[in-house]
């Protein structure tokens, strides 16, 4: 997962994947040069975060939304717990 540190969107959705108990390896955008350049190179020039590269399926969770990463990661509806969009509000 591509973040960046001070993005609520990749705040809310690394909680929401420690939640679930889903392995995931962390990278900070701000802190490598070629992580921005993938970043930005799958997402129509932009900055958003998180962004997710799992076995070559990319795809950017901003705004979050925790019904996208269920979809996007197979989650089973039945693990995942039930609430607003936005960890957090």
């Amino acid at each position: 997962m591509y973040t960046s540190v001070n993005c609520e969107d990749s705040i809310a959705a690394r909680h929401f994947l420690l939640e679930q108990g889903v392995h995931f390896e962390e990278v900070d955008i701000d802190e490598s040069p070629k992580a921005l350049a993938f970043v930005i190179s799958f997402n129509q020039g932009k900055r958003w975060t998180p962004t997710f590269d799992v076995d070559g399926h990319i795809f950017h969770c901003s705004p979050f939304d925790r019904q996208k990463i269920i979809r996007e990661l197979a989650l089973a509806p039945s693990r995942c717990a039930h609430g607003d969009q936005r960890e957090g509000e």
